[in-house]
This record gives C-alpha cells, sequence and structure tokens, in this order.
C-alpha cells in the first residue's frame, strides 16, 4: 500500500506558474506508474499526466500538453507537476494517484491510490 500526499496548490494568476507535489510513503514508490488527475467543481474527474517508473516516459492529455511538465524523483518518493501558462479554467482540485501498470486507460478506474487533493485557483 501507498499514501499520497499532494501540496503546492494555491491562488495564482493567470499566466503565472506553479509547482505541485506528491509525496509518497508506504511500499516501494519506483514500484508505481504515478499520475495526476484534476476535478473542477460540477465537472468529471480529468486526466492529466502519466509516468512511467523510472521516469523515461511520459504522457500528456491534451489538454495540458506543452504547458505542464510531471517529473519524478525516486530518492525522494516524490512526483512532481509543472504547471505554466495557467489559465482561469486550470481551476480545479489536483490529485496524484499510483497504478503498478502502464497504458491500457487513463480514466483513473486504472488507478489504485490517490491523494486527498490539492486546489488550485487560477485568476483572470
Amino acid at each position: 500500500q501507498v499514501q499520497l500526499v499532494e501540496s503546492g496548490g494555491r491562488l495564482v494568476q493567470a499566466g503565472g506558474s506553479l509547482r505541485l507535489s506528491c509525496a509518497a510513503s508506504g511500499r516501494t514508490f519506483s514500484s508505481y506508474v504515478m499520475g495526476w488527475f484534476r476535478q473542477a467543481p460540477g465537472k468529471e474527474r480529468e486526466f492529466l499526466s502519466a509516468i512511467n517508473w523510472g521516469g523515461s516516459v511520459t504522457y500528456y492529455a491534451d489538454s495540458v500538453k506543452g504547458r505542464f511538465t510531471i517529473s519524478r524523483d525516486n530518492t525522494k518518493n516524490t512526483v512532481y507537476l509543472q504547471m505554466n501558462s495557467l489559465k482561469p479554467e486550470d481551476t480545479a482540485v489536483y490529485y496524484c494517484a499510483a497504478r503498478t501498470t502502464w497504458g491500457s486507460g487513463w480514466t483513473g478506474n486504472e488507478f489504485r491510490y490517490w491523494g486527498q487533493g490539492t486546489q488550485v485557483t487560477v485568476s483572470s
């Protein structure tokens, strides 16, 4: 089992940048594929990005490709989401999640462990 705790969310102006962190504890962090999701009020959960076990392969949703960057530091048991050129529509609660396999869908149902989320608010 792995426990996930997100941090870094705050109020930021449009066009600004923010880096979210997700610290993991429990079983070996490098055993997990890590992903980031978000959910805005009244909207469904949205997949944003994923990174493989060693950090050599990443995958992005079209909505954030070129603006967001996922990375991980297995020595610190942490995955990051660097968010640039933020827009008001990026306002949401951001979650990190962990799964043991790569591919076969990115709906969120494939991820076994979830953090509690961190609020990101982008003002216009």
